[in-house]
């Protein structure tokens, strides 16, 4: 399909639902299967379009010239940010958290699509949302469009609304790590409100998100929902040797990549609860796969994909 925005257009593939195999998920439950978002764009994949779709066509309606976003590092959204600023013809700054001797495979793609980058200490960084902060940080780029960090404002919530159109109803439970929360919020709101939607976060001590959650859901839909937060591994961006093998593992019985980050950690959580008896026989479990394939060049000579 083809968006056009202003005088741009991109080109983003259909999103698809691709079946696991049987012999992953048997005899625990009656049905797996993923929805593809991550084939969307080479990219600007999975969730991160949708989250920034709104924000791009918002930003050109109010006749910004220039974008300005935060993320870290190893940062998925700064990267499908450039990438998407550049197709549209909108100049983009990138706050990053931290320091970096070396620039990260992240920041090197984010730098590639034209993207400015400015590093702040992670104490200024907690300051991203001070309005007297924010407001001098505007005046030094010249009143750029500002999206947040994830693309977690109402425009982004409003963008991954549309997810749910490619989720039959027919599935009992729908399963999506979770970053910000935003994806999750989209989701919870536009999905039928029979099906419960399982979040995975995967940072330590995660249970927080739910906070960020709860003030945006729609009173009838504030319900049927629940996060974990014991697949972390460790912490955001943590991995071990477990972890690598079980995606190995994975994409050997399904042909299905998943990353080091987010995907792997929801998928490994499932398996787990799977084993533990969690979900009724009788489930037909739909898994959102949100991109951000990209973050697995660090541990790229690990993965057999």
């Amino acid at each position: 399909m083809r968006t056009t925005l202003g005088n741009m257009a991109i080109t983003v593939n259909e999103p698809c639902i691709q079946p696991l195999s049987a012999s992953w998920y048997s005899p625990f439950v009656q049905q797996i299967d993923i929805l593809r978002l991550d084939i969307l764009h080479p990219v600007v994949s999975g969730n991160k379009w949708y989250k920034l779709k709104c924000n791009i066509q918002f930003s050109i309606e109010q006749g910004h010239k220039t974008i300005l976003t935060f993320g870290g590092g190893y940062s998925n959204h700064l990267v499908a940010a450039a990438a998407t600023a550049q197709q549209f013809g909108l100049g983009a700054v990138g706050i990053v958290r931290g320091q970096y001797d070396q620039l990260t495979p992240t920041l090197l793609a984010c730098k590639e699509y034209g993207m400015e980058l400015a590093f702040i200490p992670h104490e200024q960084y907690k300051r991203k949302a001070d309005e007297v902060w924010l407001n001098k940080l505007l005046q030094q780029y010249n009143q750029p469009y500002v999206i947040p960090e994830g693309g977690a404002n109402q425009q982004g919530r409003e963008g991954t609304e549309e997810i749910s159109q490619d989720i039959p109803s027919f599935y009992t439970h729908i399963c999506l790590s979770v970053g910000t929360g935003t994806t999750f919020i989209g989701l919870r709101n536009s999905i039928d409100a029979a099906q419960q939607l399982l979040g995975y976060v995967p940072m330590k001590g995660g249970a927080y998100i739910k906070s960020d959650i709860t003030p945006f859901l729609k009173e009838h839909h504030n319900t049927n929902w629940v996060l974990f937060d014991e697949y972390h591994f460790g912490g955001f961006g943590k991995w071990n040797s477990e972890l690598v093998a079980f995606m190995n593992d994975f994409y050997i019985v399904n042909n299905i990549p998943l990353d080091i980050v987010y995907t792997s950690k929801m998928m490994f959580g499932i398996r787990s609860q799977l084993r533990a008896g969690y979900f009724p026989v009788e489930a037909k479990i739909l898994c959102i796969h949100t991109g951000g394939l990209q973050g697995n060049s660090s541990v790229a000579e690990k993965l057999i994909y």
